[in-house]
């Protein structure tokens, strides 16, 4: 809307057209309609900023949320890598016979480093989930075989955990390996 367009559908001052009451009080209803024209106009422009501002607030929390979860997952590669060496550790305790030889202290230390790197990986998100006498389900475990029960309750349940799975912030890194239960 052009200022020069109101002033000429509005003209104020007062004119040798203007001579009657009637020239006045159309005058004064053509003011009163354009006040609520420009009112009406005014309210549209409000309504759409607010709009506008609501909608770049959400954008701005999205973009917040979108770089949280971002970093949170940008260790996810480095993760599954060193879940390898976990892996490892495990398997070396899991050797009772072997474990036992070896040197209290040096097996203390090694226990202790043990601890500590998975502590680490710990504050970085990484949940261990062993689940043993769950009911399998394949979104979270990896069926490497099965194991003959007689048991009815046991039937498709983990019977034996071969590698546990990991969740990195509640998202599944990796499953856990499983043996499960059938009944024959």
């Amino acid at each position: 809307m052009n200022t020069s367009d109101n002033e000429q559908d509005i003209d104020l001052e007062p004119t040798e057209e203007i001579v009657g009451e009637e020239n006045l009080n159309e005058k004064i209803k053509k003011l009163r309609e354009k006040l609520k024209e420009t009112e009406a106009e005014k309210q549209q422009y409000l309504m759409s900023w607010q709009r506008a501002q609501a909608d770049f607030v959400n954008i701005r929390k999205r973009d917040e949320e979108s770089k949280k979860d971002y970093l949170k997952f940008a260790n996810e590669n480095l993760i599954n890598e060193l879940l390898s060496v976990v892996d490892s550790f495990s398997m070396a305790f899991a050797n009772k016979e072997s474990w036992e030889k070896v040197d209290k202290n040096w097996r203390a230390g090694v226990e202790y480093i043990y601890t500590q790197f998975k502590n680490v990986l710990k504050d970085y998100g990484l949940e261990e989930f062993d689940p043993s006498g769950e009911l399998f389900d394949a979104t979270k475990h990896e069926a490497l075989g099965t194991v003959v029960t007689d048991i009815k309750e046991d039937d498709h349940r983990v019977l034996e955990v071969i590698q546990r799975g990991y969740f990195l912030y509640g998202k599944m890194v990796r499953p856990a390996k499983v043996k499960v239960g059938e009944v024959k």
